[in-house]
């Protein structure tokens, strides 16, 4: 990407800025979802309490304050090289950049309660995508691109919104989520390994050049759409794909907090609906396939045999040692439903979740 250098502003401001828009946001997060290993989707669908982390991902700027509205961009001049970049970066407070950092210190940090470990989860959800929308590292002269007005689809709109929703307007969260998710596995390893500094210093470089390459009053014609829908979709991609990477750093070996296991299991579902009650508390029955012991845990496919089945079940705990003696044989159960790597999913760790007729 190229960089263009122009002369240097002053590092400062605060603006209350939405990124991505909801559809965006709910993409990277669902592209999260898939990417976390079991025990980090079990722990965060218990902080979550039963939503999605899709569900949660705009909450953040729903719940804005005159205190936390900066957290959601970074004000930086233009024409920093790298060393000047993170020069900058590093002195600087109250940003996307220091309330990422913050989140994760908070969900590491073994004395605070349940609840404030849900908060931050909630703002690290929010916040990694944030970072990956290349206006929110941009002017403050122009407040990141809101009063650079240009026409798009034959309406107003500004530079700012254009990077937000107006070029992914026509495209469904679900379909974003499917679509934009196709990151090999050397890109995973690459980008997973990138700090939350390089993230940002991407998004200097893509907005250092969206500056560059428009005019006040510009009509957003289709050139500029092929040019830079890729861009979108990429850092959609890559924010999906890190922030499932920090989760799986920061929750992968945690216990998760007490989940309450509903006495007969919430709603009863039918097996071959369940994919679709991500984040709730459920009773399903069916038939298990197969099992297998990975150690850590027992796991059971129910509906079909691996790698076909309709939902995994994973044995932990007092549970672990009741798993060996369902396979062939119709349960119920139940729990709360989570998604692991595109596939629904119910921790058993009580007897108290399983009935076998």
């Amino acid at each position: 990407m190229k960089k263009y250098l122009m002369s240097a502003l002053a590092l400062s401001g605060a603006l209350c800025l939405i990124s991505w828009g909801f559809k965006g946001h709910r993409a990277v997060a669902t592209i999260a979802q898939k990417h976390l290993m079991s025990n980090t989707a079990y722990v965060v669908s218990a902080y979550l309490g039963g939503e999605s982390m899709a569900e949660v991902s705009t909450w953040a700027d729903e719940n804005r304050n005159p205190r936390t509205a900066p957290w959601h961009f970074l004000n930086l001049p233009l024409g920093l090289n790298h060393e000047q970049f993170v020069q900058l970066v590093s002195q600087s407070d109250g940003n996307v950049y220091t309330a990422i950092l913050k989140a994760e210190a908070q969900l590491k940090d073994k004395s605070l309660s349940a609840e404030q470990k849900k908060e931050a989860l909630k703002y690290l959800i929010h916040l990694v995508g944030d970072a990956h929308q290349p206006m929110h590292i941009s002017r403050k002269a122009d407040k990141g691109g809101n009063t650079i007005q240009l026409r798009f689809d034959d309406k107003g709109t500004n530079l700012h919104s254009l990077w937000d929703s107006k070029l992914i307007d026509h495209e469904s969260s679900a379909d974003m989520a499917k679509d934009y998710d196709l990151a090999t596995a050397a890109e995973i390893k690459k980008w997973q390994s990138d700090s939350p500094l390089e993230w940002i210093w991407e998004s200097y470089q893509i907005s250092s050049e969206l500056y560059a390459g428009i005019k006040p009053g510009q009509k957003i014609d289709e050139a500029y759409y092929q040019k830079y829908i890729p861009v979108i979709r990429k850092r959609i991609d890559q924010a999906g794909i890190r922030l499932a990477g920090e989760l799986n750093k920061l929750l992968g070996n945690e216990t998760a907090p007490v989940m309450t296991v509903p006495s007969a299991g919430g709603s009863l579902v039918k097996l071959e609906d369940v994919g679709n009650a991500i984040g709730k508390n459920v009773t399903v029955q069916g038939k298990i396939y197969s099992v297998k012991d990975i150690g850590s845990m027992v796991l059971a496919n129910m509906g079909a045999p691996y790698p076909n089945q309709l939902l995994t079940l994973a044995f932990k705990g007092e549970a672990k040692a009741a798993a060996a003696a369902l396979e062939g044989k119709t349960i119920s159960i139940s729990g709360q439903v989570i998604d692991y790597k595109g596939k629904p999913e119910i921790i058993v760790t009580s007897l108290d979740q399983l009935k076998v007729p």
